[in-house]
């Protein structure tokens, strides 16, 4: 049998840990999915668990490099951003990795944002929407504040991608994507850190930058391996539709939470639009790419419990619910405050048609945020809902003006991983069959 050469992925999400081995044609050869207890911080909030993950990333990887079926010729690593790992001068983590759901002290934040000219002054100049520990950058700020001890012995604090790197290479590095991901680190005007991280002593603790399309050689049980530097998942699952999609266009990448992201959109985020759940993130090659936020999926999700609970169903009725036009009510503007209610009086069927019509027009209404005056005549939407068959028919009603498609690429935070080093491991040229589509009308919804 011969030997497959290839690239191993890490990905790193909040509830599933995935290792992926892609061969030159970026096909999966191998997947496995760990799940990790959760600990706790000194607080007694539930975080992840960061010596085990680091454990089991170490042992798959030395173990993957020595199994005599695979030529792993290089390593990558996504994951959730907004999370720090904390190390001493020796480079061993001294603090939780702190949950970025974990509320922030108000009057901490208050304190913070008199210093720096306001939210509104302070999110427009870091393309940030005030988050909270979401805003991984005050993390440290909060150490420095209220743990003064800790911070003393933090020497360097790396984004999680970039920890597990440094655990394959051995190097303090720091990448642009998980720096520029709503971290409130990044002035998007001067295109460097915000002066408050240089002020409060924060600039010390960060490693220097290192490009996301290069490799660190590292040679781990006497093999060779080319070490990416790590990737923000949101920012890697863009890239293979940066790779593959020729014309202008913008994603609507869904899940927990539906994300616009428009790379051809170069007009700077207004207060207005931060108001409204805009940010930017920095793509791999440290361009804005900006984005509006919509809390979508979770909402589907909890609608969808009560639904079932009401109408006595299995919430796996409504995966199957296929479209139908005569259920779909004409459109009434969307108002971002207004909430999903139901009579009870209809069928299961019309009553799912218009929670997902619902959700259509406010997704419509996050969308266009980042959408107008581009000049963009495609939306691709991935994820969840460019499997549902009611949300397709109704968001391509929705942007009569656009050709709208569902697509797909198999595990794409993972690809874009392997894709963003692709020069370094890779001998053959970037394959163009990783993305599925099917396209959408309003003709063929029934308008």
């Amino acid at each position: 049998m011969s030997v497959i050469p290839g690239i191993a992925v890490f990905d790193i999400g909040k509830t599933n840990k995935k290792y992926f081995f892609f061969n030159e044609d970026y096909e999966i050869v191998e997947e496995e999915v760990q799940h990790f207890y959760e600990t706790r911080d000194e607080d007694g909030f539930p975080c992840d668990d960061i010596a085990l993950i680091g454990d089991w990333v170490t042992n798959k990887l030395a173990m993957k490099l020595a199994d005599p079926r695979f030529n792993v010729k290089a390593v990558n690593f996504s994951t959730y951003g907004a999370s720090f790992v904390h190390l001493n001068a020796a480079g061993k983590p001294v603090a939780p990795l702190y949950n970025y759901l974990k509320p922030f002290p108000e009057d901490l934040g208050d304190l913070f944002y008199y210093r720096y000219g306001g939210r509104e002054q302070f999110a427009t100049e870091t393309a940030s929407p005030i988050l909270g520990n979401l805003n991984s950058g005050l993390q440290l700020y909060r150490i420095k504040e209220q743990l003064p001890h800790l911070f003393g012995e933090i020497s360097t604090s790396l984004h999680l991608p970039q920890y597990l790197g440094f655990l394959a290479h051995g190097k303090l590095l720091s990448d642009i994507t998980s720096i520029g991901c709503h971290t409130a680190l990044w002035n998007f005007n001067n295109n460097d850190y915000h002066r408050w991280v240089t002020e409060e002593g924060i600039r010390g603790k960060l490693a220097p930058l290192f490009s996301s399309y290069e490799t660190v050689d590292s040679v781990i049980g006497g093999r060779p391996l080319k070490c990416g530097v790590g990737l923000h998942d949101s920012s890697a699952a863009f890239i293979p539709y940066m790779s593959l999609i020729q014309d202008p266009f913008i994603l609507l990448s869904t899940g927990t939470w539906s994300i616009s992201m428009n790379p051809f959109n170069k007009n700077p985020l207004t207060t207005k639009e931060l108001q409204q759940d805009c940010l930017s993130y920095l793509t791999y090659k440290g361009m804005p790419l900006k984005s509006s936020r919509l809390f979508a999926g979770n909402e589907h999700e909890e609608a969808v419990k009560k639904l079932a609970a009401f109408y006595h169903l299995n919430t796996g009725y409504f995966h199957n619910i296929r479209f139908t036009p005569g259920l779909v009510e004409p459109p009434e503007p969307a108002t971002a405050s207004a909430e999903f209610s139901f009579s009870g009086e209809e069928t299961v069927e019309k009553t799912y048609h218009d929670l997902v019509q619902y959700l259509v027009q406010k997704q419509k209404h996050s969308t266009d945020l980042v959408l107008k005056d581009t000049g963009v005549k495609q939306l691709y939407v991935d994820g969840g809902f460019a499997r549902n068959e009611v949300f397709m028919n109704l968001i391509a009603r929705a942007f009569p003006e656009l050709a709208v498609y569902a697509a797909s690429v198999s595990q794409a935070t993972a690809t874009g991983a392997a894709l963003a080093i692709h020069d370094a491991w890779n001998t053959k040229p970037r394959a163009g069959q990783l993305l599925e589509v099917k396209r959408y009308t309003a003709a063929s919804s029934g308008q």
